[in-house]
């Protein structure tokens, strides 16, 4: 007599919602801006900054990185950037691994990314449209390029007025929107925003929040670490937190600390 098993009910449907779910995050990924696998970063002193990192950033999302001072956020721009290398585990910017870049090929990799900091980090003597202008003329784009690329953003960041005034003439709202305009300029895939509001009062900070959502809209991928709670949880948009080099939350519409 032969005898037939059959299967459980629950067997092909788990091991469908496993090959689903596995071609759900495996079309993210192909779609993502920025890829991190089981990324680990150990530095020469032997601190474990980041550890077991995974994270995709698929076009076009915004995110907020947050988490206490110490918890990873500034080594994990740093990977982006390049200014460090994974100990362990894989970044991928806009599909290509960034351990496995030569030398001379990590410039042009990096103009995919614009930086935006706390401080503005801009150039003292030079105006609002030479520091824009800058970002491009340090690249070697041609300079019947450079203009119209500079008129643009800073029409889009509201700052065609001041284009001719220098830094020490702007307000801190002004020097952050030229920063940002900075890092437009070359049409980057991702702006990582560095605690941008964290010189500025509420009321400007808020208007720095809305040009990068707007920003957003247009299309352009934008990673925000941040200590602001109250923005954070006003926005509900996607929270990546860290804590002690692990991602510990990763949540659509979250709020800045887990709600129980």
């Amino acid at each position: 007599m032969t005898i037939t098993s059959t299967p459980t009910a629950a067997s092909p449907r788990s091991v469908r919602e496993r090959l689903l779910r596995r071609g759900r995050e495996q079309a993210q990924a192909d779609r993502a801006v920025l890829v991190l696998h089981d990324v680990t970063k150990t530095y020469p002193n032997g601190k474990t900054a980041l550890q077991d990192v995974d994270l995709v950033i698929p076009e076009g999302d915004f995110v907020f990185l947050v988490g206490p001072s110490g918890a990873g956020k500034s080594t994990l721009i740093k990977l982006l950037i390049r200014d460090e290398l994974a100990s362990h585990g894989q970044v991928v910017l806009d599909g290509q691994d960034l351990a496995r870049l030569p030398r001379r090929a990590v410039p042009k990799v990096r103009r995919k990314i614009g930086i935006v900091f706390q401080d503005f980090k801009l150039l003292p003597t030079k105006s609002v449209w030479e520091n824009v202008a800058f970002a491009l003329e340090v690249t070697g784009t041609p300079r019947r390029k450079i203009r119209p690329a500079v008129d643009r953003v800073l029409a889009l960041v509201g700052l065609t007025a001041q284009r001719e005034q220098v830094p020490s003439q702007l307000s801190g709202g002004e020097q952050q929107r030229t920063a940002i305009a900075r890092a437009l300029v070359h049409d980057p895939r991702l702006i990582i925003a560095d605690e941008p509001t964290g010189n500025l009062d509420p009321l400007i900070s808020w208007e720095i929040i809305q040009l990068l959502l707007r920003i957003n809209e247009l299309g352009v991928t934008v990673m925000m670490a941040t200590h602001d709670a109250d923005v954070v949880t006003a926005l509900r948009k996607r929270v990546v937190a860290l804590e002690e080099g692990r991602v510990i939350r990763d949540e659509v519409g979250g709020a800045y600390h887990r709600v129980d």
